[in-house]
């Protein structure tokens, strides 16, 4: 297989992917960003965290809320936690480093924010800990898993929304939850803005 047969396969696989994101996961896409929405009308905050790739996806989705997505409109509060390096690098040298989020959590969260990970596997010890800190606060969690789920999908409870990419591709999952994360912002600014023209 040549360079371009290699691009033009990635690209495919892409392409599958995202059309079973497309055919599979609308409905619990449009219930995620309901939830997010109706916990921002409700003066609260979207706390969301992730490792490695999925770390850039928190902050990818903080950075939409917090200055703006497609339209002008006002900041909304969302906090990635994976930014502090003060902060992450004390808690993993004084504790663990699994406790890197579920303390900033404790310390940050309250009853009515939201927790928003990203795990391609589900099974981070950090994004676990993270789960049951939320918990804890009495927020609710929206989680854009891969693969099965891992564990992280048996610590949802009812309330919880869990959007899974059914691929085992660490990449093709990462690609879905960007798009994901854009349709969650374009529908979040939709519900709290009113409606607007998508190019």
């Amino acid at each position: 297989m040549n360079t371009r047969e290699r691009i033009q396969q990635q690209l495919a696989v892409n392409q599958t992917v995202i059309a079973a994101v497309a055919a599979d996961l609308s409905d619990v896409i449009e219930l995620a960003a309901t939830r997010l929405a109706a916990c921002l009308l409700n003066d609260s905050k979207i706390l969301c965290c992730g490792n490695g790739g999925s770390a850039t996806q928190a902050q990818h989705f903080s950075s939409e809320m917090l200055n703006r997505y497609e339209r002008e409109r006002p900041g909304l509060p969302a906090v990635a936690l994976t930014t502090d390096t003060a902060t992450l690098t004390s808690i993993a040298n004084d504790y663990h480093y699994q406790e890197v989020f579920a303390r900033q959590i404790r310390a940050l969260g309250q009853a009515g924010d939201m927790l928003l990970i990203y795990s391609t596997s589900g099974n981070s010890a950090s994004i676990l800990a993270a789960v049951r800190a939320a918990h804890d606060r009495q927020m609710n969690v929206v989680a854009l898993t891969g693969r099965d789920g891992g564990i992280s999908a048996t610590l949802l409870g009812g309330a919880d929304v869990e959007v899974r990419v059914a691929s085992d591709s660490t990449a093709r999952i990462q690609e879905a939850h960007l798009v994901i994360t854009h349709c969650l912002c374009d529908l979040i600014d939709q519900q709290l803005f009113g409606s607007d023209v998508i190019e």
